[in-house]
């Protein structure tokens, strides 16, 4: 397996590896990870559908994709997927996997035409006060203390960040600023979380800093992300004769481990409530998914709250088993034996009239029923206990839903503390006690609060007690590395699996570079697996950045003496450094 950059090797497509008609292979895990897996086996391993089969725990494929009508309770999202343009791996795939809305189109057609059609951004970041606008002004408020700060993450080695928290690399002078307000809510860090992750996250996101206060370097799909990206693909997977096999819990993997080699054995599984499996023989590959942001998760509904569910967890007892059988597998406690720091919750309304989507559209600035983009992504109440964001995709953000009806995605980051209005953790409360602290926040008068909750609205809450499992702090080796040295037939999958590049968790991006990842080192497929896109290396992007996080400001003259400066700055006219610093306004 190699990596490349360019469109070269985007466009070719690889000859078929040696013996590839005969491989046959088992996917554990039918999640954007698995699904891709067994699409890059199709497409580019040209192994024959027949031959893949999908074990799903669940009833439907889509993993943390989800999107959900639960017709007792109402629409479901536990969570959306921000997307940009420069996810290599998703859009390669999602080139080839043709479009269920538009015809003799591929998603990735479909997707381009809707965002250059109605292009996203935010006209309003953050309120406060109960639905006044904070007044964020896109800028980034950081002092120069904490700018050094950042600075200091930006070019520290991973290794001097190992097991550190956030908490530990910045001070109160950088989490007082709008660029941690920012930061925290669209990506979901606390401040307990790994300082590595952002370090990461510094690197591969620094061409987006200046869309962060509006979400301007943002893309979504047209409808929830099942639909959109989950369906068309599960489609192209049938149609190649694909396998899915659904209500089945795989429980463990045997291994025969030598010093030179690792080979998967067996398949031990409990499918719809007796045990089997599948022995694995020499032409027989096995793709397995660890842990799960979303395992347990737990839906309450209007009237009932959503549970925090610590018992049986199959993903991660899975993953238990499968690494105490050798150390280069990984360490799972590291990531899933924290609920309390992991768990936050998410709450999906449904207006049922045009009473509240007025409140919304007073602060999005745009008609919620247009059919075009409305909030842009999330709206953050700065002053909210639960630290609380929602967000209004494009409506209708379900097929089958009403054209009167507006579908919120709403959720907390601080869910075990009294809210403003609701006196509740967000944690013990009911769908409709969520949706007045929410309308509390969108500047519904006090009075009217109960009375629209109870009958403009229907609330599912869902409790996700792992949800930023893959944000503990880590060092080398707590992850598995997607094929482990010496693996001859399986692979790992999935946000808890490493890949070979400074790729990011908790991105679409992530979970397909693990499939393509682990399918073309196993079949030993002549096609690169494209690099992370290289703008942490662009120095026009480094410097832009700083010019962003300095909010447009020029360098400090306080540290040479003026006549000196201008010496400087006359030397540097006319040249290439003293051009590119121009334009990024930094002189």
């Amino acid at each position: 397996m190699y990596y490349s950059h360019g469109n070269y090797e985007a466009f070719a497509h690889p000859l078929k590896p040696e013996g590839a008609e005969n491989k046959k292979a088992y996917i554990i895990g039918s999640g954007l990870a698995g699904l891709s897996t067994a699409a890059f086996l199709v497409r580019d391993a040209q192994v024959p559908g027949k031959n893949i089969t999908l074990v799903e725990e669940l009833r439907i494929p889509g993993g943390a994709l989800d999107g959900m009508d639960e017709p007792a309770k109402g629409f479901v999202i536990r969570g959306g997927r921000e997307m940009e343009e420069h996810f290599e791996c998703l859009w390669d795939l999602f080139r080839s996997v043709p479009s269920i809305e538009e015809p003799n189109a591929s998603v990735l057609d479909e997707f381009y035409w809707l965002n250059k059609r109605d292009p996203n951004s935010s006209l309003q970041r953050a309120t406060i006060k109960q639905g006044q606008d904070a007044e964020t002004k896109h800028l980034f408020t950081l002092s120069e203390k904490a700018q050094k700060e950042i600075m200091h993450l930006f070019l520290a080695s991973r290794n001097e960040v190992e097991n550190k928290r956030i908490n530990e690399v910045f001070t109160q002078d950088f989490f007082d600023s709008n660029f941690w307000l920012y930061w925290q809510t669209m990506f979901a860090f606390q401040k307990w979380h790994s300082a590595l992750e952002m370090k990461l996250y510094l690197h591969r996101f620094v061409n987006h800093i200046g869309g962060m206060p509006d979400f301007s370097t943002l893309k979504f799909t047209k409808y929830n992300q099942y639909e959109s990206l989950v369906l068309p693909l599960e489609k192209y997977l049938r149609d190649h004769g694909v396998n899915f096999q659904y209500n089945t819990e795989v429980t463990d993997i045997d291994f025969e481990i030598t010093e030179k080699s690792k080979r998967a054995t067996r398949i031990h599984w409990v499918r719809d409530g007796t045990e089997g499996g599948v022995d694995l023989g020499p032409d027989d590959l096995v793709f397995t998914i660890i842990g799960s942001l979303t395992e347990n998760s737990d839906l309450g509904d209007q009237h009932t709250p959503a549970k925090i569910k610590e018992g049986h967890a199959p993903a991660w007892e899975l993953w238990r088993r499968v690494a105490a059988k050798d150390p280069s597998f990984g360490r799972p406690d590291v990531f899933g034996a924290h609920i309390p720091e992991t768990k936050w919750q998410s709450a999906t309304v449904t207006t049922l009239d045009k009473r509240v989507p007025e409140y919304i559209q007073r602060i999005c600035k745009r008609d919620p029923f247009s059919g075009r983009v409305v909030t842009g992504g999330i709206v953050t109440a700065r002053d909210s206990a639960w630290l609380m964001s929602w967000t209004v995709n494009r409506q209708p953000h379900f097929k089958k839903q009403r054209k009167d009806q507006i579908v919120v995605w709403v959720y907390g980051l601080l869910v075990d503390v009294p809210g403003d209005y609701v006196k509740k953790p967000m944690q013990d409360c009911t769908g409709e006690e969520i949706t007045q602290e929410w309308l509390y926040h969108l500047g519904v008068p006090v009075e009217q609060i109960p009375e629209l909750a109870a009958s403009a609205a229907r609330c599912v809450p869902v409790m996700m007690p792992y949800v930023t499992a893959f944000f503990m702090p880590r060092q080398a080796g707590d992850r598995p590395d997607v094929v482990p040295e010496g693996a001859e037939n399986f692979a790992f999958l999935g946000q808890f699996a490493e890949t070979a590049t400074r790729d990011t968790i908790f991105t679409t991006e992530y979970s397909v570079r693990t499939g393509m990842e682990a399918v073309y080192k196993l079949l030993k497929v002549d096609r690169a697996v494209p690099e992370v896109f290289g703008s942490t290396w662009d120095i026009r992007t480094l410097l832009e950045a700083m010019s962003q996080l300095r909010d447009g400001k020029e360098l400090d003259k306080w540290w040479l003496p003026e006549r000196l400066r201008q010496f400087f700055i006359h030397r540097l006219d006319g040249t290439e450094a003293g051009e590119i610093l121009h334009d990024h306004r930094l002189i």
